[in-house]
């Protein structure tokens, strides 16, 4: 599986018999996501904010998954499941998202979405162990660092690639990727352009792996 960070919440992820795209979102973000390398066989949304669900930039004729449920396309084994939510005084009900486990290539990967509240334990146990997980750090509607950590130790992840977070160029007001990386106790940590995992390549411990985003200009 080759991995490749557009920007926010959203990734490629390219396996040997299909491209899934994660959470689209709208160039007022700083970058488009349109005409990058290939096109998409499977779409997922993880929430129905704007800036994780703009899908008209893309050509048609991709699977889209928008909620929970048991997916299989291409040799891709999907499941969404519904996350708990934080409610907020201005948001009520509160907003609704989707964690999505990807089982394709002979790995395991879950995209959090914008995570707000800690996953019960039956959803953990669903969900490990992770080879490959995008997890939200900036904050903001998201989860606390210190909930990160004790969830990336629960969910016995083996690559950590932090997304939903403030980069130069965007617009979004998150924290930048500095305090993750202290709470997890990393510092000069070299940005990857692209990643390319497989069963066998796997860290016997856990490795975060940032990414530079290659839909935003940075420069």
């Amino acid at each position: 599986m080759d991995v490749t960070w557009l920007g926010h919440a959203c990734f490629r992820m390219k396996g040997a018999s299909a491209t899934i795209l994660t959470d689209p979102f709208p160039v007022s973000m700083g970058g488009s996501v349109a005409n990058v390398e290939s096109e998409p066989d499977i779409v997922t949304v993880s929430n129905s904010h704007p800036n994780h669900s703009h899908l008209t930039a893309l050509e048609s004729g991709f699977r889209l998954m928008d909620g929970p449920g048991e997916y299989g396309v291409s040799g891709v084994y999907v499941r969404g499941f519904m996350t708990p939510a934080a409610p907020k005084p201005d948001e009520l009900p509160p907003p609704r998202n989707t964690a999505y486990l990807f089982e394709f290539d002979d790995l395991r990967v879950c995209h959090l979405g914008d995570l707000s509240a800690i996953l019960p334990s039956g959803m953990v146990d669903e969900l490990s162990p992770m080879d490959v997980l995008f997890l939200p750090v900036g904050g903001g509607c998201t989860l606390e660092l210190d909930q990160l950590a004790s969830l990336i130790r629960q969910m016995e992840a083996r690559i950590v690639i932090p997304m939903h977070y403030k980069v130069p160029g965007t617009t979004v007001e998150l924290a930048d990727l500095g305090p993750f990386l202290r709470e997890m106790g990393l510092r000069d940590v070299e940005e990857q352009t692209r990643l390319s995992v497989t069963a066998t390549n796997l860290p016997a411990e856990t490795r975060v792996v940032p990414m530079r985003p290659m839909a935003i200009p940075i420069d």
